[in-house]
């Protein structure tokens, strides 16, 4: 355990407890003095007294592991592999800033995806007026808000305590009863606020709800299941119990545009939605129960199979954590539509994912889930469940949505899931794999379609090699 780790890491959980340094001291049996000490790594973390703050805080003691770093420190690694900065730092000059300013790290991240939207933003603009004065259409557009509230999700581990707790607290005030739970959710709708509910056969061909907040009137699709009509309940219900919490939260984010606000309050929304629907501690302990089957979740919430995933993948209060997860959705062309992560694992942000990623062969295998050890450049290792979910057409002719759905937790791990009953969880089982070609650093990898960022080729005319985008010997 590397104690320069330590100090910020404890400070973090003192800050979303609310302690104060005298409070936690007493709680911890130890002066502030020496606590104080701890929190600016001075001292190091002696194991009696590691015991005694997982004990407080409700976390193991691999929460102060150097692992926990991983995603920051890839992250911070593919800014400085930004060509226009013109920065020459290896990995261990980045481990070292994460390690000591974990904070100024996380702000020069943060700093960095700024530049790039902006950068974006300004090349759309520039593409649209030129458009416009050639007699073009002037549509071109950028999806940054989308990539801005994932990224807002991501940053935060894809745990909103206030909201979780706050859902939580609902369903408690409105003691829920799964085989109730629609009818519960409409006489709150109904009784407290006011809204008129009607069911329409036919809401053409893009819509499935639209709630009217003058006339207090939600219509909803009879195209949705049960469980999805439960969810468009459970989201308008969010604005209406929780909207200040919700705008609160929003301002919070600082978010750049009136597009980014609006998709980060339906964001917001949505989770607490998931929270109402699958509330956190019987949820919490329902998935321990079944390992964390996702079909057997499925079937015994009568929620989808997507729906379980992106909710074990919030599962992080720090008094009751699951198993952290990561989650993704991609379509057939590798388009990644949804992305959360309460683990080291990174997700690139330079464009592009692995095609060596057991997401990706889902499609050839529709409905079934694979299993797979996977290895990071950087060593880490992590067990990866995937499979494909399809959308059905609610009429002839229109075409069919198909998605696969990733989740992925380190390997520490993985004994916790079913998925690993009989699975070598050894290293050397693993399948490299790696954020994408553009911060990937396998040199030799056959499936590499693009040179690294930030890396001089080796090339030469007169010899062939296994991959086109061999690099130079730094």
């Amino acid at each position: 355990m590397a104690k320069t780790f330590v100090g910020s890491r404890i400070r973090q959980l003192r800050s979303e407890r609310g302690f104060s340094q005298a409070a936690l001291a007493q709680m911890l049996e130890i002066s502030p003095s020496y606590l104080n000490q701890i929190e600016h790594d001075v001292r190091p973390l002696t194991v009696a007294v590691l015991l005694r703050i997982t004990e407080v805080f409700g976390v193991d003691a691999t929460f102060f592991s150097s692992e926990d770093d991983t995603r920051l420190v890839a992250e911070l690694r593919e800014v400085t592999m930004d060509r226009d900065l013109d920065l020459d730092v290896d990995m261990t000059e980045v481990a070292d800033i994460v390690g000591t300013h974990p904070a100024i790290a996380r702000a020069i991240v943060n700093l960095h995806r700024r530049y790039r939207i902006t950068t974006a933003q300004l090349a759309a603009a520039t593409e649209d007026r030129f458009n416009l004065n050639t007699g073009g259409s002037g549509s071109a557009s950028i999806s940054m808000p989308h990539e801005e509230v994932r990224d807002y999700f991501y940053q935060r581990q894809n745990y909103l305590h206030e909201l979780d707790t706050a859902a939580e607290d609902l369903t408690i005030r409105m003691r829920m009863h799964r085989a109730e739970l629609s009818r519960e959710l409409a006489d709150r709708l109904t009784m407290v606020h006011g809204v008129h509910i009607i069911r329409r056969i036919d809401m053409g061909d893009t819509v499935l709800h639209r709630y009217d907040p003058v006339a207090r009137t939600l219509e909803i699709s009879n195209h949705l299941s049960s469980g999805q009509q439960v969810f468009k309940m459970a989201t308008e219900l969010a604005y209406l119990e929780c909207g200040d919490l919700i705008d609160k939260l929003v301002d919070e984010g600082k978010f750049t545009s009136e597009e980014s606000r609006k998709l980060a309050r339906l964001g917001l929304a949505s989770y607490f939605a998931a929270a109402t629907v699958l509330p956190y501690g019987q949820f919490h302990d329902m998935a321990e129960s079944f390992r964390y089957d996702i079909e057997r979740l499925s079937a015994f919430y009568q929620v989808s199979y997507e729906t379980i995933c992106h909710r074990l993948s919030t599962l992080q209060r720090p008094s009751m954590r699951g198993v952290p997860f990561s989650f993704v959705r991609v379509d057939k062309a590798g388009n990644m539509s949804k992305r959360q992560s309460a683990t080291g694992f990174h997700f690139s942000s330079a464009g592009g994912t692995c095609p060596l990623w057991n997401v990706y062969e889902t499609f050839s295998n529709p409905g079934k889930i694979l299993v797979q050890i996977a290895q990071m450049p950087d060593g880490q290792n992590y067990m990866w469940v995937a499979r494909t979910v399809e959308r059905r057409a609610s009429r002839y002719g229109q075409p069919v949505k198909t998605f696969a759905i990733g989740l992925g937790c380190e390997m520490r791990h993985a004994s916790r899931l079913v998925y690993s009953k009989g699975l070598d969880l050894s290293a050397d089982s693993a399948t490299p794999i790696g954020a994408g070609c553009r911060v990937c650093e396998r040199d030799n990898c056959p499936q590499r379609a693009f040179p690294a960022l930030g890396r001089a080729l080796d090339l030469d005319e007169h010899r062939s090699t296994v991959s086109p985008y061999l690099v130079k010997e730094s």
